[in-house]
């Protein structure tokens, strides 16, 4: 790719990145309040009775809304005069599993609390849960609408907006009702974020002809078969994260499951934003060329190098403040985790990589390999977690973290060349060992030096990487 089209895509994605993380970074911080308010108010046993419940939805939704999110955008992106008819189909089928979802949930309800919680004293919970699991369906299918149609200031605003809203609305739910307040906490959050994605949706003309029974049937079959490999895929990962969680539950304590949740929290979901934000306009761009092997391998090759030179000083900065950040997100009690967060952050270089290429599988509409990739992830990830925990407790998480997403970003390429017969720029492999050096070095300062040694080095690579960015635009 010659370097002024390069610089044109890089300018393209960076500002696609930016109006989306930037109003969604509200939303985050939002995030952040919420659990720091379970933090301080509930301590580490609310945390991990907010993160049980959590997961157990996280769960059920995975496997109920066939990830209509990800599987519809293909179709919408390239949907044309047919958009209108595609929305319909869309939110038809987003309805249908949201209610399924539902009803499932009121059914393994005395089941779900005896797996999670090892009693039935939860069921009712969980059947007030259920209307989360609707409205999550819901709410997915009308993302998918927006992000299909490149419509990422509504898209943003929405979140932004229930995010607000909902936290706004918690605080007094988890101030006065302390524990008993979770539930109310978590089913107001997914009805003011439904409300806000409806105020913001697409409003498309519509279909000429009335849209049967039989065309909902027929028009969703290939995003409805894509999203059923994907949502096995997805269940293996959210069912690792929670058998995980339910073994911590029963070898260590819930405080343990807190102190886990909350450093995978900093370590994945709140760096897990920058992938967010470039993913949203990423996936349909790669979506329209992926029938192209040259300009597939020049959009995911520059993805990951976009990505890694972001990731550099965010890393480097991540760790050279990670006491703060427990002060600031959580309280002096989680102190525990800093080993974990400290050392798992430099995972995150890995797992950008193999995230870039992940897309590649979900693009081409590979379903039954991407089912097998995840499939062999989780396992290993399981695997890695228990036995490292074990051995060297929190630090161990942050090693398996790595390890994990180096044997993924592993597996990834294996297929990417080998199925696919792609191939990354000759520079990449450099970029990955430079951005993986500069985590280890971070992490060495901080231990033998002090957090300011490690605090230069971020500044610097944040330099570097800044002239590097300011170059596309």
């Amino acid at each position: 790719m010659k370097l002024a089209k390069q610089n044109r895509l890089s300018a393209t994605v960076l500002k696609a990145m930016s109006v989306f993380g930037g109003v969604q970074v509200v939303g985050i911080l939002c995030s952040i309040i919420r659990t720091k308010l379970v933090a301080v108010w509930l301590g580490a046993a609310g945390m991990g009775i907010f993160a049980l419940y959590s997961s157990t939805i996280d769960m059920i939704s995975v496997f109920t809304r066939l990830e209509l999110r990800n599987s519809a955008v293909r179709e919408l992106a390239s949907a044309g005069s047919r958009l209108g008819l595609i929305c319909v189909v869309v939110r038809r089928w987003s309805w249908f599993l949201g209610i399924f979802g539902a009803i499932l949930t009121i059914v393994l309800s005395p089941w779900l609390s005896e797996w999670t919680f090892g009693d039935r004293n939860h069921t009712i919970a969980y059947i007030i849960l259920s209307v989360a699991v609707m409205l999550f369906s819901v709410t997915d299918g009308e993302n998918a609408i927006l992000q299909g149609t490149s419509m990422l200031k509504p898209l943003a605003k929405a979140s932004m907006a229930g995010a607000i809203v909902s936290i706004i609305v918690s605080i007094p739910l988890f101030y006065f009702w302390r524990i008993d307040g979770i539930v109310p906490a978590i089913l107001a959050y997914f009805i003011i974020t439904t409300l806000a994605v409806f105020y913001y949706r697409r409003r498309p003309e519509k279909p000429k002809v009335q849209v049967s029974t039989g065309d909902v049937l027929k028009e969703g079959k290939g995003f409805m078969l894509l999203g059923i490999y994907m949502t096995l895929s997805m269940f293996v990962g959210l069912f690792v994260s929670y058998a995980f969680m339910a073994y911590l539950n029963r070898t260590a304590d819930t405080s343990m499951v807190g102190y886990y949740q909350a450093g995978y929290s900093l370590v994945n979901k709140y760096v897990g934003l920058i992938f967010a934000a470039i993913a949203m306009e990423y996936y349909p761009r790669l979506a329209q060329v992926i029938k192209s092997r040259q300009r597939t391998s020049i959009f995911v090759s520059h993805e990951i190098m976009l990505i890694m030179w972001i990731l550099i000083p965010v890393v480097a900065l991540f760790i050279a403040s990670d006491d703060l950040l427990i002060k600031i997100f959580y309280t002096t009690e989680f102190n525990v985790i800093i080993p974990f967060i400290s050392v798992a952050i430099i995972g995150t270089m890995l797992r950008a990589v193999s995230w870039c290429m992940s897309y590649v599988v979900l693009a081409r509409g590979d379903g039954k390999t991407f089912l097998i990739v995840e499939a062999m992830s989780g396992v290993i990830g399981l695997t890695l977690n228990i036995v490292f925990f074990e051995t060297y407790g929190m630090l161990g998480l942050g090693i398996a973290y790595i390890l994990w997403y180096m044997v993924y970003a592993l597996i990834l390429y294996i297929v990417y060349r080998h199925n696919y017969g792609l191939t990354l720029g000759r520079g990449i492999m450099r970029l990955m060992i430079y951005a993986v050096a500069m985590g280890v070095a971070s992490v060495a300062l901080s231990v033998c030096v002090g957090w300011w040694a490690t605090a230069i080095l971020g500044t610097v690579a944040l330099y570097f990487s800044a002239r590097r960015l300011l170059r596309c635009r």
